[in-house]
Parts: C-alpha cells; sequence; structure tokens
C-alpha cells in the first residue's frame, strides 16, 4: 500500500511540473519565472535561449513519461507500450541534459551553482545511458536500478520548484543566495534516497 502511495504521489508531481513549460507558450515569461533571474544579455541570447527551451520542453516530457516505466501492470501487461515510453524518455532526456549541461555554465550564483547544475546534467545523462545499455544487453536487474537513478535525477526538476519558493524563508536568506543551495539540494538528496531503495527493494 504504501508503495502504491508513493508511485502515485511521484506521478502526480511528475505530471504537474512535466505540463509546466506549457505556460511559456501561453504567457510571456520573459519578466517570470527561471528567465526573470537572467540577465538581458544571456536571457536574449539565440542559443542560450534555444538551449534552454529545448532544455525544460524535453525534460517535461520526459517528466510525464518517465513515471510510467516503473508501474508493474505495464511492464507485465503492456510491455510494447512500455518499450515504446522508454525510448521517448531515453531521447528526451539525452537532449535534456545536453542542453541542461549548456544552460548549467550560465547558472546564476556563480561557479558553485554552476557545478551542481553541470553536475546535475553529467548524472542525468550518465545514469541513462547506462538504463538503456543494460537492456540492450539484457540485463533486466541493472536496467531497473539505473532506470532509478536516472528518474532520481529527473524528479530534480520537481524538487526544485519545490524548494525555490520556500528554502529562503525557511533559513532567512536571500534568493540569490538560496538558489546556489538549491543548485545540489534539488538532486544529491534524490541520489541518496534512491541508493538507499535501490539496495532495500526487492528488483
Amino acid at each position: 500500500m504504501k508503495e502504491k502511495i508513493r508511485y502515485w504521489i511521484i506521478a502526480v508531481f511528475s505530471i504537474s511540473i512535466g505540463l509546466y513549460p506549457l505556460i511559456y507558450l501561453i504567457i510571456d515569461m520573459d519578466q517570470q519565472g527561471l528567465l526573470s533571474s537572467k540577465s538581458e544579455i544571456i536571457a536574449t541570447n539565440f542559443v542560450w535561449r534555444i538551449a534552454f527551451f529545448t532544455h525544460i520542453y524535453f525534460g517535461g516530457i520526459s517528466l510525464l513519461v518517465g513515471w510510467s516505466q516503473f508501474s508493474k501492470r505495464i511492464r507485465g501487461k503492456r510491455l510494447k507500450l512500455h518499450r515504446f515510453l522508454g525510448k521517448i524518455y531515453v531521447i528526451t532526456v539525452l537532449f535534456s541534459s545536453i542542453t541542461g549541461f549548456y544552460v548549467a555554465l550560465f547558472a546564476n550564483g556563480g561557479i558553485v551553482s554552476q557545478l551542481g547544475f553541470s553536475s546535475l546534467a553529467i548524472g542525468w545523462f550518465y545514469t541513462t545511458l547506462n538504463a538503456y545499455t543494460a537492456i540492450k544487453k539484457k540485463n533486466i536487474i541493472a536496467h531497473r536500478k539505473w532506470m532509478i537513478r536516472s528518474y532520481a535525477f529527473t524528479l530534480a526538476a520537481v524538487t526544485l520548484r519545490l524548494w525555490l519558493p520556500t528554502l529562503p524563508s525557511i533559513l532567512g536568506i536571500s534568493f540569490s543566495e538560496a538558489y546556489i543551495i538549491i543548485s545540489w539540494l534539488c538532486w544529491v538528496p534524490n541520489i541518496i534516497i534512491a541508493e538507499i531503495y535501490i539496495r532495500k527493494a526487492i528488483l
């Protein structure tokens, strides 16, 4: 029962945040959201904007399809759907992580936040690629372990948006100071929890 509750909580957050990038299609977000904190030079740079929107849109899709990969029902009864969604997940993560790495190089907060977000992008790419190569070798156990790690990185998009409005008030610090912490806080705990789960769960 607890497993199902955790699964659906993750699903709800994944769908909610996965749909978030659609706001950029409806509302001019240049003065709001993540774009509002960027300097005019960066925010109006064509290459940076292409990378940014590729990152958030493909990242959103990876959130939307990724949670379904952990459904035992889909894996057991609709294997073709599982594989199809898995291919979409891998492709979108690879695009989003590569462009995310580029965007991370310009992150606010200097070298600390730039290292935090670029490490996130590298880890996301690495774990997803390993999950893909493991299943190509028909190593299902390794595939599942790497997918758990990969989706823990994917969920950084969720934890990022949970921490952004709350951490400044919790610690009594400015948004810019909190942003530096969040560049690591949004994904490091996720990976730790994923590793604990992998060691305890029966895959």
